[in-house]
């Protein structure tokens, strides 16, 4: 059983970008169509900026206000399926026949992004990048409640998730857009106080088709209980008031 705060915390999907917008679907759920938007990052500067992806975009756009210019913060980037576009198109470019970009390719491994946070920031703390399955979000903040044991004052920890080619239909089934979801995390901060528990699972179905990183938006909102079963999991978090 973890307990933490949620002392800050920004997604972004498209068309669903500030606080008002999301609180506006939590209350009322709808179905958001990925028609390939991605955050401007102007605060990137140019050079760096061309070298990210639309997946490293969307972090940078919801995690770089949740960190001060002057504070070092251990990072988890958690993907179930990274830079899988990138990947697709250098895959695509050998299949013609095209030489392999090294750039590229240094780019598509999974903790690329968050290297590129850490060489953008400054960051010089410890960085996580890891991949789960449909439950990859609870294994995250697994991840950030074991820093914060060590002795780290705060985490910031970012599920994100591209959309990807149409290629992967029949293949990828649980990322029906393009989402990311960073929280600042601490164990006596200021934030909302949750507990996640891990108990076995039956293995009977979820019940719904949302990401578990936007269902717990939409328990954020509410201030609600959820489950999110997996397979022989069940992760349960809980509002402490």
């Amino acid at each position: 059983m973890i307990e933490l705060c949620i002392d800050a915390w920004r997604a972004w999907a498209p068309g669903v970008e500030d606080a008002a917008a999301w609180a506006a679907w939590a209350d009322a759920p709808y179905a958001i169509v990925d028609h390939g938007e991605q955050p401007a990052c102007d605060f990137v500067p140019p050079m760096q900026r061309r070298r990210l992806s639309r997946l490293a975009r969307i972090v940078m756009h919801t995690a770089w206000p949740l960190c001060d210019d002057d504070e070092q913060l251990p990072f988890v980037f958690a993907s179930r399926h990274g830079e899988t576009t990138r990947t697709f198109a250098m895959l695509d470019e050998i299949g013609r026949g095209a030489p392999l970009s090294p750039t590229q390719f240094g780019l598509s491994v999974h903790n690329a992004i968050a290297g590129q946070w850490s060489i953008l920031r400054g960051q010089r703390g410890e960085s996580i990048a890891l991949a789960g399955e449909a439950d990859t979000f609870e294994h995250a903040i697994v991840e950030a409640a074991a820093l914060l044991a060590d002795g780290a004052p705060s985490v910031l920890a970012v599920i994100a998730e591209e959309r990807p080619a149409t290629a992967y239909d029949g293949w990828i089934d649980d990322v029906p857009f393009s989402y990311t979801l960073a929280l600042r995390l601490s164990l006596a901060g200021p934030g909302p106080r949750w507990r996640l528990s891990l108990r076995a699972h039956d293995g009977s179905a979820a019940g719904d088709d949302l990401p578990h990183a936007l269902r717990f938006v939409r328990a954020m909102h509410h201030g609600a209980p959820l489950d999110h079963p997996w397979k022989t999991r069940r992760w349960t978090w809980q509002p402490i008031a």
